[in-house]
């Protein structure tokens, strides 16, 4: 099962992302454990420059903006 990790403070865009996350994983049939990382300790252990941040299984695959699901979906099954 794939690790996915919404990072961000927990504001609509970071609502949004998780939204479009599931809808991917469950479109392209993987299954997923969500978890939302508000800390901004941990947050910043991603050296992500800006929120929302996507990562997936600790790799972290999208920062800033809230990417398609198709793109979403390609990352989860890479």
């Amino acid at each position: 099962m794939l690790t996915v990790k919404i990072l961000g403070s927990g504001c609509a865009n970071c609502r949004k992302l998780e939204a479009v996350a599931r809808e991917a994983a469950s479109a392209a049939g993987v299954a997923a454990e969500f978890v939302k990382v508000t800390d901004m300790k941990a947050i910043m252990a991603y050296d992500l420059l800006s929120t929302p941040g996507l990562v997936i299984d600790d790799k972290l695959v999208s920062s800033g903006r809230i990417p398609t699901q198709a793109e979403v979906r390609q990352w989860l099954t890479a």
